[in-house]
């Protein structure tokens, strides 16, 4: 198959084809003209790759996950760590989520004078908040908290 075919097969461009193929993630078999081709089996070590990427694995992660042989040889410990990123990740959406539901629906003046926004704002990432912070957006993340409605 060719680079164009893999791409319309994989759904991926050939630009991220050719990338995968310098990272060695892919390997061509050779070239017809100037067009790189591939054999079939490249589509399921795509799909693969497409899974490890969807799942938070990296490229170089990712990459470590094949043996010498181009087989998938995947740590199982890598997985259940991973998995439990996923977790924690989870539970952080989770209460992101009923986090702002809440807020769409509070009855406060203002969303500043809302607790469980205010908490919503803690739980932000630090390196999210930083460089905001740092510049004085959000004063009332450093202790200097303003009068709150009850709800």
């Amino acid at each position: 198959m060719d680079i164009g075919e893999v791409a319309k097969r994989s759904g991926m461009p050939a630009s991220a084809l050719r990338y995968y193929e310098q990272k060695g993630l892919i390997a061509s078999t050779g070239r017809h003209g100037l067009r790189r081709t591939f054999d079939i089996s490249v589509l399921e070590r795509l799909a693969l790759i497409a899974l490890g990427q969807t799942a938070g694995f990296s490229l170089d992660e990712i990459a470590a996950m094949f043996g010498a042989d181009g087989r998938p040889d995947i740590d199982r410990g890598a997985l259940r760590a991973k998995a439990r990123e996923l977790d924690v990740m989870i539970l952080r959406l989770t209460a992101m989520r009923d986090g702002l539901r809440h807020a769409a629906a509070c009855r406060a003046p203002s969303h500043l004078e809302c607790p469980r926004f205010l908490a919503l704002l803690g739980a932000a990432p630090a390196d999210a908040r930083g460089s905001r912070q740092d510049k004085g957006v959000r004063p009332y993340l450093t202790g200097k908290r303003r009068p709150v409605a009850r709800n």
